[in-house]
């Protein structure tokens, strides 16, 4: 006789979070087609570090089988968050919503234990990201840092080790391809179509060390027929503080940034990172809850759009500019497992004239980076990438397009520590390059 929600009697406060989720846990059958998925379960081999164990373990404490403790709480820190099980999941399990669930009673066991690590987090989540100004000047002088040659000068001299040289080899990996675009305005729109009205998320890692793809994405969309709307008071997406399990602090943000693009009146909202692509489109669940804000954060996601989606959904303006470059596509995580957006990365890239795209073995495959989890997991992320660079050379390309910033600074801190001679940028970069006269 198959288990339901009603045989289970929660007694557990992971069952605050998760109760209303256990008909989802339950779909889940055990049948083991996430296993070649999950990268932590091929670096590791070891069942509770699969989406299957890891949801096993959910129901364990949710039945109050297993204590919520150092174990329950190790394998949860553990998982990557990259959703590849989704993907593959014959039952439609949600991996990501329960796996954040979890992560709130994680964190909150970590604190009653007195970490250190999870205090500053929390810290750094909540009182640096929700606040736009102070997080600008934060970044601000990190990209000081990184444009002023000390960096770069530490990193060559090897003057530093362990994680500090790969945190810095990970800041040297943001730094612009294609030079400054310091005075080249928007494009004017070049189509007779009626303009698109649009708003970009700027973002926060976005606009502080990746500016110049900002400002690329907004003359490419002009170029293509649309007419930018500025979005006042935008902030941090949620992100990275929905996978650390600080759901409230998201959930503040999202309702900041629906009432943001609200006043602007834009048709959609573009998001040219991934990972807050994927978060955004997700405020319909995330708000679901809340009276003021549900009907209003169901339009909101649907108004979402990835760069690349929004562009083959329009038409792109055949650029008239050539390039010889010989590039391979590492697919986000959150774009093709989050957002199920598979072909449009490519698609813009073959829109590009001169441009031959390679496979890349495992592109669909995680990089290690999610988030701070290169630095929260060094050796194990570094396996994880390891394998990547490894596709990387083999594909013989001498450039990398993927569209999230922590892939970018990921790949290309593997690529700088390996000495390879390969370019990893955002796909906007090279078709923003490509409209250049």
């Amino acid at each position: 006789m198959a288990t339901t929600a009603q045989d289970i009697k929660p007694s557990h406060s992971l069952d605050s979070l998760l109760e209303d989720n256990l008909e989802k846990i339950l779909t889940c059958v055990h049948c083991g087609l996430c296993l070649p998925a999950c990268p932590t379960y091929r670096q590791l081999g070891n069942e509770n570090d699969s989406p299957r164990g890891r949801i096993y373990l959910m129901r364990g404490v949710v039945e109050d089988r297993l204590p919520l403790g150092e174990a329950f709480t190790n394998h949860i820190d553990l998982c990557l968050g990259c959703r590849a099980c989704e993907s593959v999941c014959p039952s439609g399990v949600p991996y990501g919503n329960l796996l954040e669930a979890a992560r709130v009673e994680a964190s909150t066991f970590k604190m009653a234990k007195g970490s250190g690590s999870e205090r500053v987090l929390r810290f750094v989540l909540n009182k640096i990201f929700t606040r736009p100004r102070l997080l600008a000047s934060v970044l601000a002088l990190v990209r000081a840092f990184r444009d002023s040659g000390l960096a770069s000068l530490l990193f060559k001299a090897n003057l530093i080790r362990g994680r500090l040289r790969f945190a810095t080899a990970l800041l040297l990996s943001s730094r612009s391809h294609f030079g400054s675009t310091r005075g080249r305005g928007r494009a004017q729109n070049v189509h007779d179509r009626k303009a698109v009205r649009v708003s970009i998320l700027t973002g926060c890692v976005m606009e502080g060390l990746f500016r110049e793809t900002n400002r690329a994405a907004e003359r490419v969309l002009a170029r293509n027929g649309c007419e930018l709307v500025e979005a006042r008071g935008q902030a941090c997406c949620g992100a990275l503080h929905a996978h650390a399990g600080q759901l409230e602090t998201a959930r503040e943000l999202a309702r900041r940034n629906i009432e943001a693009f609200g006043e602007g009146g834009a048709d959609r909202i573009i998001v040219n990172a991934a990972g807050c692509g994927a978060a955004m489109k997700e405020y319909r669940e995330l708000l679901a809850d809340d009276p003021g804000f549900a009907e209003r954060a169901i339009d909101f996601s649907a108004r979402v759009k990835d760069v690349s989606e929004f562009l083959i959904e329009i038409g792109i303006r055949t650029p008239d500019e050539s390039s010889d470059r010989v590039v391979a596509y590492d697919a986000p995580c959150h774009l093709i497992h989050a957002q199920r957006i598979a072909n449009a990365p490519m698609d813009v890239l073959r829109a590009i004239p001169g441009i031959t795209l390679v496979p890349l073995r495992g592109f669909e495959s995680c990089c290690g980076g999610a988030g701070i989890y290169n630095l929260q997991h060094a050796e194990l992320s570094s396996e994880i990438l390891n394998d990547k660079i490894a596709s990387i050379r083999d594909s013989g390309a001498d450039t990398v397009a993927t569209a999230n910033p922590g892939c970018i600074m990921q790949l290309g801190a593997g690529i700088l520590l390996n000495g390879l001679k390969v370019d990893v940028v955002h796909p906007i970069d090279l078709l923003d390059a490509a409209y250049e006269e």
